[in-house]
């Protein structure tokens, strides 16, 4: 009997440690960032592109304003990938801090954006945010630190009410086309979780995986409009809303 037992418990441990290798490889080999991603990582005489190691500062070199943008990337997703409208953000006058976190999946680095913080004391307000599963996390992280004054949500939304009254004030963007929220209808189901003062703008044509530039996403539907127009009116409508806070 106690030698069945062993073989039980060693089986099981077999079968967790494959499953924990079987985890970190998935979770290291993200969807990768496309060409016009890597381009926009470059710095010209607009915007500063600085790596710091645990993020990447989009820095507008003229207009500046006292308002930065925190962004956390959506899961299974190389950080890089969200750089075409980050740095479209940042040459409106926003410093923008895009985060990378720890296995490429944002719940598992809620705190990713407490070192930025500190790092820019300057910034007098700041706006988090994210796409899809980084939404959710960046959420968590503006309840528990109370510098955030607004959350924009990418093809997301917050996972429970515990914001609904706390005064933040919250943007969602979101695409009709978009499979993973089966086209806007999981936006309406949490809407009960998110201020009444919320705004929502939807991208017509716009689906999920073009937020960023890293192909096509499992289980999205086709867009009907190019990357290029869907990154255009996020940042447009993103700026909208960074700039009730301060030019």
């Amino acid at each position: 009997m106690k030698k069945v037992i062993q073989r039980i418990l060693l089986g099981a441990l077999i079968l967790l440690v494959i499953s924990t290798l079987g985890f970190l490889i998935w979770a290291e080999t993200p969807s990768q960032p496309g060409p016009s991603a890597m381009a926009a990582l470059k710095s010209d005489s607009a915007v500063q592109v600085v790596e710091h190691g645990r993020y990447i500062s989009f820095e507008p070199t003229v207009q500046k304003s006292s308002t930065a943008f925190l962004f956390y990337p959506g899961g299974h997703v190389e950080y890089r990938a969200y750089a075409p409208i980050l740095r479209r953000i940042a040459a409106q006058g926003y410093l923008v801090v895009l985060l990378r976190v720890n296995l490429n999946l944002a719940f598992f680095d809620i705190q990713a954006g407490a070192p930025a913080l500190k790092d820019y004391p300057q910034v007098t307000h700041w706006v988090t945010g994210g796409h899809s599963l980084g939404g959710v996390a960046a959420a968590y992280f503006a309840a528990n630190h109370p510098q955030i004054q607004g959350i924009v949500f990418w093809a997301s939304y917050p996972a429970d009410d515990r914001l609904k009254n706390s005064g933040i004030k919250m943007l969602s963007i979101y695409g009709t086309e978009d499979g993973g929220l089966d086209h806007g209808a999981k936006i309406e189901q949490y809407k009960a979780y998110q201020p009444a003062d919320t705004q929502f703008v939807v991208i017509q044509g716009g689906n999920h995986g073009q937020f960023g530039d890293y192909g096509p996403q499992p289980g999205d539907n086709p867009a009907t409009i190019s990357p290029e127009s869907q990154w255009q009116q996020v940042t447009e409508a993103t700026v909208r809303f960074l700039m009730a806070f301060a030019p």
